[in-house]
């Protein structure tokens, strides 16, 4: 085998193709590695308009073999390791050259295209520069020829989707130099590891070495044996004294982390965590043969440890101050804010700042995280942020000063009072951050009415309560009637309010409130422990005006609770928020669906006519054409951004693959919901009947409730269901029930080991709204349907039977169709359901 480090211009260059093999897995990466690339991207790009000289940056390694050549054919090669950066690669100059297409630069379109994506003068299979597996080809060729349907719902989709939106929000953002220098960082910025396999070498032997090795060493055990092999004469002692200890106290996982925090907090903020012993070893090599001077760098390594611990475990802090507000950072959750956190408590240890300078300026920590997750600010870059600060602050004044005036910083989005009262209006807070962070800001928000008797949150076992239903009943929508504005339904009214934070609060009765009429809730809301349940059952109604009043009141806490930038600061060189949501939210669609103007409203929190408003003027915008009426119709008003030659909306949207009726209606179940729209953001959009779900066993109360409701609702499709889930028992599954008012079934089957239990659900059953939801959403993260082309296979055999009609858009969320196919239908939802239960156990088998 031979090796060579080149750019990634010279590797793909020349009559060749890159040919990924059958015993390949399909392309697997997502957002979280799409945004790593980015930034690494992002950073070489800005050296590069600078003028700094930027050091290549190292991708990893490509295994190629030699593959069989034709005469006047292209040289094919076999990726024997690598794909998946590559296939990013190819993806992201893809979206680049079509990035250039509608900035009108033809010469960049051309030279992108023939130099890196296609072998010009070849036809067939042999056009292509790179060809996938056969399960990616059809998406990949799909973007590699700029077809209608390029885009869609599988990784490769995505990873051109996200492409495109990253370049389109960058180009608005830079200068006119910036794409061509993404363009040249891409080219020739990035370094790859090419390695060649010889003629006659096993490819499959090689393949298998790579891929089942054993368990190498972590950064932390490399740079240990590399710290010892340096101190032969006083190793033994420091590791008993120093090392051993520190390791025993915080864990392998925590002292990894620690060795990469002493990295950042020391100013090299850019290191990797995979990269920590290179560069702990790069930065202590010049101390080789100085064991002295080694063992002060374990003392102080040892000195930091201890300070991580009361990061981690607050309760080892001395002051009352500074221990409460790490608790509160530590009830918050992640790691984000560890190297400032980290850095200001060694500023207090070496007498520099004072514990309560230190603790104001967590709580201004505290209060920038809590203002962006309200404000639905995006994260992408809070990580790096955090990063940069120990470096950045200024020395010259208190430290809560400096934290506050670094937070206020140009590109650094810390929400302003204006823009957070903004939020809690309109914004659904709901489907904002995780779980425990909603529950922890409505927590501080009653803390806040400093009652006489306040509530131990610590014992109490409260949830995220909804006042207004998310499932509302039809007295709810009778009350909303009353309020609607000119041409606004009492649905679209129920949708722009209902999971705002001024119909949000915390109750330990979740399933006694559900959805019953206000009266109802009132008389469990008044006999609450919490002041904020009494305030809201002081109310006379519960509608629009109430809601929207007390988001004022809790604004009016929140602004007190999490102060803000200093005074005057205003973020610059960045979209406004509102469209950098609603851009995000367009480039999050695959192709084949469409939205409306009244569900991109309710996910970014705005109103359903000054979306239209903003795509009427901004109709470039990548996807504005998937943005159609509440009938499924394009606005009369739509027009396309001068320059350009596209075709009508309707045809465009017909040849991505969305259907239209007589009557140029978009077909509903392409239809992509707010919610919908917000799972395919990554947001936790938990569904009101999913959430915790109890075993039939543990209560037979909610199994006769599902089995009363459906007889009540749904009579004809009683029996049909009852037979398949007697069907799926006795395929080994079980059954289990929601806790809520409409009492959901989901049909479960255990797919985990002895050491990692798993369950896995193919469908939802909802007997009052009469809907089967498809967990394509979930069924992703469970192997073997993972694989998109599983998922595919069971959303084709479901389709095969009359009455289901579920799009391919769909396979990353919960499409849905009718209950009442169980009453004509049952034995061939049964046939379904064996498949389903017979590749799952084959996959447990292959596991072992």
């Amino acid at each position: 085998m031979r090796a060579q480090e080149i750019t990634f211009l010279k590797l793909v260059q020349g009559d060749k193709q890159f040919q990924v093999p059958l015993y390949q897995r399909t392309y697997s990466w997502r957002e979280e590695q799409l945004q790593r690339l980015w930034e690494d991207i992002g950073e070489l790009v800005d050296q590069h308009l600078s003028g700094e000289s930027a050091a290549p940056h190292f991708l990893g390694s490509v295994v190629l073999a030699p593959g069989q050549m034709q005469a006047g054919g292209v040289q094919r090669w076999l990726v024997v390791d690598g794909q998946q950066r590559l296939t990013t690669l190819m993806l992201a100059f893809t979206a680049l050259r079509d990035h250039l297409k509608e900035a009108g630069d033809a010469r960049g379109v051309d030279r992108v295209h023939r130099q890196l994506l296609v072998n010009e003068f070849h036809e067939g299979a042999d056009h292509y520069r790179l060809l996938p597996t056969q399960a990616d080809r059809d998406a990949y060729t799909a973007c590699v020829q700029s077809r209608a349907d390029a885009g869609g719902s599988d990784n490769v989709g995505a990873a051109y989707r996200f492409f495109r939106g990253a370049l389109a929000q960058g180009h608005e953002a830079g200068d006119a130099r910036w794409a061509a220098a993404v363009e040249t960082a891409l080219k020739d910025l990035l370094s790859i590891v090419e390695i060649t396999a010889e003629p006659g070498d096993n490819v499959y032997r090689i393949f298998e070495s790579i891929n089942n090795t054993g368990v190498g060493l972590s950064q932390s055990d490399l740079l240990r044996n590399y710290v010892f092999m340096l101190l032969p004469k006083r190793g033994e002692r420091i590791y008993q004294e120093l090392w051993l200890p520190m390791q025993q106290s915080l864990g392998p996982r925590n002292l990894e982390l620690l060795v990469w925090l002493d990295l950042v907090v020391r100013g090299h903020y850019k290191t990797k965590q995979s990269e920590i012993y290179r560069e702990q070893q790069k930065r202590l090599q010049p101390l080789a043969g100085d064991e002295e001077a080694l063992q002060h760098e374990v003392e102080q390594l040892a000195e930091r440890a201890g300070r991580f611990l009361r990061v981690i475990d607050p309760a080892r802090e001395a002051s009352p101050a500074l221990r409460d507000v790490l608790e509160r950072l530590g009830a918050w959750g992640g790691q984000t804010h560890y190297p400032l956190t980290l850095h200001l408590l060694d500023l207090v240890d070496a007498g520099r700042t004072t514990a309560d300078d230190a603790a104001e300026a967590l709580g201004y920590v505290e209060s920038y995280l809590v203002r962006r997750l309200i404000c639905q600010t995006p994260t992408n870059n809070l990580n790096r942020i955090f990063m940069e600060a120990p470096k950045e602050l200024e020395t010259d004044r208190p430290a809560a000063e400096a934290v506050r005036r670094f937070l206020s910083g140009r590109r650094r989005r810390w929400p302003s009072d204006e823009e957070l009262r903004t939020a809690i209006r309109t914004k659904p807070f709901y489907w904002s951050g995780r779980p425990p962070q909603r529950s922890y800001i409505l927590r501080r928000l009653e803390e806040s009415y400093r009652a006489s008797e306040p509530v131990d949150f610590a014992k109490a076992s409260l949830s995220v309560e909804h006042v207004l239903p998310q499932r509302p009943a039809p007295a709810w929508f009778e009350l909303l009637a009353e309020e609607t504005e000119p041409n606004q339904t009492p649905q679209e009214l129920h949708d722009l309010l209902v999971h705002t934070l001024g119909n949000l609060t915390l109750t330990g009765d979740n399933a006694k409130l559900s959805n019953h009429p206000f009266e109802r809730k009132q008389q469990i809301l008044d006999s609450s422990a919490l002041r904020m349940n009494l305030e809201i059952s002081s109310a006379p109604r519960w509608g629009r005006t109430q809601i929207l009043e007390r988001a004022e009141r809790l604004a009016d806490r929140a602004t007190e609770l999490w102060p803000g930038p200093i005074s005057g600061a205003k973020p610059t060189g960045e979209e406004a928020p509102g469209r950098l949501e609603l851009r995000a939210a367009l480039v999050a669609m695959p192709s084949g669906t469409w939205t409306t103007y009244g569900d991109v409203a309710e996910l970014i929190g705005s109103r359903p006519d000054s979306v239209q408003a903003v795509l009427d003027a901004h109709a470039g915008v990548m996807g504005a054409h998937r943005v159609l009426t509440t009938e499924g119709r394009v606005s009369p008003s739509f027009r396309w951004a001068e320059g350009g030659d596209r075709p009508p909306p309707q045809e465009l949207l017909a040849s991505e693959g969305v259907r239209f009726d007589s009557l140029g209606r978009a077909h509903p179940a392409q239809r992509l919901s707010a919610a919908e729209l917000a799972t395919l953001l990554g947001r936790d959009v938990t569904q009101p009947s999913a959430h915790d779900p109890l075993p039939e066993e543990q209560d037979t109360a909610a199994a006769e409730r599902f089995r009363a409701q459906l007889r009540e609702n749904w009579p004809a499709a009683y029996p049909g269901v009852e037979t398949a889930l007697g069907f799926w028992r006795r395929q080994g599954g079980h059954v289990t029930y929601g806790r809520h008012d409409e009492t959901s079934c989901f049909p479960m089957l255990d797919v985990g080991t002895s050491r990692h239990p798993l369950l896995m659900w193919p469908v939802g059953i909802y007997p009052v709204t009469g809907t089967v939801e498809v967990a394509f959403q979930y069924l992703k993260t469970r192997s073997p349907f993972d694989a998109t082309e599983q998922r595919r296979e069971l959303l084709n055999r479901l389709n095969k039977i009359d009455g289901v009609d579920l799009p391919e858009a769909k396979l990353e969320l919960r499409p849905s169709f009718s209950i009442g196919v169980f009453a004509e239908h049952a034995d061939e939802i049964c046939s379904v359901l064996d498949w389903f239960v017979g590749v799952a156990a084959l996959d447990l088998a292959q596991r072992g």
